[in-house]
């Protein structure tokens, strides 16, 4: 969940009165959010960087509270306050205008069709009139920063950039241009570069080379520029030193560019929703026109309009298991910043979502507003229509069952990731690709490529990993491992398997093999002669690649091979970089259910 550092005084003075920490503390959870701290910068600072940074920082109350992921309109003290007031009853929700510009003239961005390379999609909406004070202005930034790091996912689908719109001239032009040929001063400095040197000037940023990556290896660079040629952002790195808003500022510009248009619009009606409350007109915001490329029409952002979403007023009870009117269904709706509207049969509502609450999708996110405003506390317990019987999944009582003997013959178990590279799968262990493994279509490294089908390759790398402890190395491992299945709807399959692995300074056959004939005597299957038609387990010599020749045996039950064990081929060892021998016990437990 995302954290908000909000002033104490600036949420209070926003709310009409003060609270104690306590009665806070339970307005926010009878919201559905958390109050986690209550600081102050200085106590921030000594706590994260020392007491001595910490001299000289502000002693101001500070509310550190945990919003929900999908709540955009939270991530600050404006709509944070504006939420919690309509929840009490102090305030109604605003309504949203768009306004055309005192001089008749609203902006316009022209899209190239050359930006489709690289960031295709753009949005744009003007603020007019605005008054900052550090405060707000602060928020401003912050809120920002809380969206690229959140639905933006970290600038990768959305790009945020504000100017002051009296610095510059439009129309406005969004450009892809080689990285030679773009050049302007980034915020904050006072030389001017390209763009492939301002690349190599932010590597040792801490903050901006984490975004480099974006756009780095394009052959073209995305760029927004004003009717003079004047840059106004190289999305998603860094803004023009040029149109830079300050606390002096009175119109902004707001730009955001995009590989997600939807994103791209929810982040656009945030920061506007959030902010044009400071406008001369408050709640006012000024459309821009966007040409887009390869159209002969153009369409104007932001688009303020509220959506429509129905839930009957029986699924809302019975979801949440109380029994209230339509009438109330409004009310508490109304509680959540939601209008709604009742259907002619009263059986219904049809709820109008504005620009601020994205997160409602579904009846279902209905549904859960009005449970917030109803009160979690106040739903009455009643015990289940039906009754049941929990019991444990079969496989995994065996499987629980099996470590449990594993750990008390003084094993310990090991839990290695489910992916792993196509190398260590097939040739580390000597094995000859024969097409059983699922493979990721898209493996973003090279140590995960397939899923694993056997677990013998995760237990040697744990042993390789922990070279230095004190030897002998007793691991073993129960678990998944997957193979292709064209019969099967997902086109494969499960199979739990048991994997031992005794390392020493010498082999230790008679030791795994003695681990093999304990799990089988636990599970009550006897040992028994390959020519005994019985019910039982034996073992014969085989020659799997991945073991020793001549040191490996086979396990068969019921007819069936359900693994192997042996001495570790020394290749296998130097593959996986253990330095001693091992020897390993890898079977399918599932017959045993």
């Amino acid at each position: 969940m995302p954290t908000v550092n909000v002033f104490k005084d600036v949420l209070f003075k926003a709310l009409g009165r003060e609270y104690s920490t306590e009665q806070f503390e339970e307005l926010c959870f009878e919201y559905g959010i958390e109050l986690e701290d209550e600081t102050s910068e200085q106590e921030m600072v000594k706590k994260e960087q020392g007491e001595e940074k910490a001299k000289g920082k502000s002693n101001r109350g500070i509310y550190r509270i945990d919003v929900p992921a999908n709540r955009y309109d939270l991530l600050c003290a404006e709509g944070l306050s504006r939420a919690l007031k309509v929840y009490v009853g102090n305030a109604k929700p605003p309504v949203y205008k768009l306004v055309q510009p005192a001089g008749g003239k609203v902006q316009k961005v022209t899209v190239l069709p050359e930006t489709a390379q690289i960031r295709p999609h753009l949005v744009c909406a003007v603020l007019r009139g605005i008054t900052f004070d550090q405060d707000t202005y602060d928020s401003f930034i912050e809120l920002q920063d809380k969206l690229h790091n959140n639905i933006c996912r970290k600038r990768t689908l959305v790009a945020i950039g504000t100017h002051d719109l009296d610095t510059l001239k439009g129309p406005f032009t969004y450009e892809a241009l080689a990285p030679t040929n773009i050049k302007f001063v980034p915020l904050n400095q006072t030389k001017e570069m390209n763009a492939e040197e301002l690349m190599t000037f932010y590597e040792s940023d801490r903050k901006l080379s984490k975004f480099l990556h974006i756009i780095r290896d394009s052959p073209v660079y995305p760029v927004i520029y004003d009717s003079n040629r004047t840059v106004l952002s190289l999305p998603p790195i860094i803004n023009s030193n040029h149109s830079k808003i300050a606390l002096e500022t009175k119109n902004v510009f707001i730009e955001c560019t995009a590989t997600d248009i939807t994103k791209a619009r929810v982040v656009l009606n945030t920061i506007v929703a959030m902010f044009s409350q400071y406008c001369a007109e408050p709640f006012t915001v000024e459309p821009v026109e966007i040409a887009t490329p390869n159209s002969t029409s153009t369409h104007r952002t932001p688009d303020i309009s509220s959506r429509t979403v129905e839930a009957t007023v029986g699924y809302i009870n019975k979801s949440i298991g109380i029994h209230i009117t339509a009438d109330e269904v409004v009310r508490y709706l109304a509680k959540m910043s939601l209008s709604a509207t009742l259907s002619s049969s009263r059986k219904s509502v049809s709820v109008s979502v504005p620009i601020t609450r994205s997160d409602i999708l579904h009846a279902c996110d209905v549904m859960e507003d009005v449970a917030i405003a109803y009160g979690f506390n106040k739903i009455a317990k009643t015990v289940p229509r039906s009754i049941t019987v929990g019991a444990p999944f079969p496989l995994n009582k065996l499987a629980d069952f099996v470590r449990r003997e594993l750990a008390l013959s003084g094993y310990t178990e090991v839990l290695p990731l489910i992916l792993c590279s196509h190398d260590e799968n097939y040739e580390w262990l000597r094995r000859k690709d024969n097409g059983e493994a699922v493979k990721l279509a898209n493996p973003q490294t090279i140590e995960f490529q397939v899923v694993r089908t056997s677990l013998i390759q995760g237990v040697l790398k744990t042993i390789s990993s922990n070279k230095a402890v004190a030897l002998p190395i007793k691991v073993f491992e129960v678990s998944d491992v997957v193979f292709k299945d064209e019969s099967r709807e997902r086109k494969s399959r499960n199979q739990r398997n048991m994997c031992v692995v005794f390392a020493s300074k010498t082999s230790a056959f008679e030791t795994v093999h003695g681990i093999l004939d304990r799990i089988m005597a636990m599970l009550n299957v006897k040992l028994v002669s390959p020519d005994a038609a019985q019910d039982g387990y034996f073992i014969r010599e085989s020659d799997n690649p991945t073991y020793f020749p001549g040191r490996c045996a086979e396990v068969v039950h019921k007819a069936l091979s359900i693994g192997h064990l042996g001495i570790v081929h020394p290749e296998v060892l130097q593959k996986f970089e253990v330095p001693f021998p091992c020897t390993a016990l890898e079977i399918n437990i599932e017959p045993f259910l």
